[in-house]
């Protein structure tokens, strides 16, 4: 939806749980030589400062990454490196986007794609590259980053596969608007039809939990093999409170994401918890 901004919410606890599943992936894949594509199709803005009116407005951050501090959190030493290079002085400045920590991960063999939809965003992102990261010692690295005012998931069919045959999609629209969620199984079902090896990462709100049953099920149901499916709650499921928790629906994971995430989600429910009702769920939906 062209209304939605992400930076009213950047930082908050339901992109603490995108982003590290995102670094895991991304670390995964830099283990080996060979290049690898990375598709983002709702880049947004690449890096969001936590002193914008938008996020000093609904004050999300406070309730996610404000609560945690790297040197407290071994175990997260990935998604930290990233965070912190963008607050060199230490302070809680900044929080950079999805294309902020793939950029760190980017190496000169790998390419990216990047799509944004909303024209100010869009133009934040093409300024974000250009400034090759804004000196978070990631210039070499924007050489091969295209970045698209374009429809995402219509974009993504057109990069599949991908000349790399090694490659991560990250999809995560603001599901403002009900058909997303169908758009999403249709694009990625179809995405994985031509590249059925592939990575993909499929972020989503839980608002109505019948809602969010029924969109894991179709993925399943399309015969899609290796699924599995990471929740981060911070309250209780209530159809009248917004989000109360975030899911990444990984397709191809990385054979020790799940292990990761076992030790890391736990611990992150107990920092990020206000209420009591902090929750998570690590699920195989569809096996190898």
């Amino acid at each position: 939806m062209l209304s939605y901004r992400h930076s009213f919410h950047a930082g908050s606890f339901a992109d603490v749980l995108k982003h590290v599943v995102l670094t895991e992936i991304l670390a995964y894949l830099c283990q080996k030589d060979k290049p690898f594509e990375y598709i983002d199709t709702h880049a947004g803005a690449g890096s969001y400062s936590l002193s914008s009116e938008h996020a000093r407005k609904t004050g999300e951050y406070l309730g996610g990454i404000a609560r945690l501090r790297g040197k407290d959190w071994q175990e997260l030493a990935a998604y930290f490196s990233v965070v912190d290079s963008y607050n060199p002085l230490g302070a809680l400045r900044d929080y950079p986007g999805s294309p902020g920590f793939a950029l760190h991960y980017l190496r000169p063999q790998d390419r990216a794609w990047l799509f944004e939809l909303h024209s100010k965003d869009y133009a934040a992102l093409c300024k974000f590259i250009a400034d090759a990261g804004k000196g978070h010692g990631v210039e070499h690295r924007c050489k091969k980053v295209t970045v698209s005012n374009a429809d995402g998931l219509a974009g993504l069919q057109a990069l599949m596969p991908p000349q790399a045959r090694r490659g991560l999609v990250l999809i995560d629209p603001s599901y403002e608007v009900k058909g997303d969620y169908q758009q999403v199984v249709n694009g990625v079902i179809a995405a994985h039809r031509k590249f059925a090896t592939g990575i993909f990462a499929i972020w989503y709100p839980v608002i109505n939990r019948t809602q969010v049953n029924w969109f894991e099920r179709k993925f399943v149901a399309a015969g899609i093999a290796n699924i599995q499916v990471f929740e981060l709650g911070v309250a209780a499921d209530n159809d009248d409170l917004g989000m109360t928790s975030s899911c990444m629906l990984v397709i191809n994971p990385p054979w020790r994401l799940k292990e990761k995430c076992q030790s890391q989600l736990p611990r992150l429910v107990k920092a990020l918890d206000t209420n009591g009702e902090g929750f998570c769920r690590i699920e195989t939906l569809s096996p190898e």
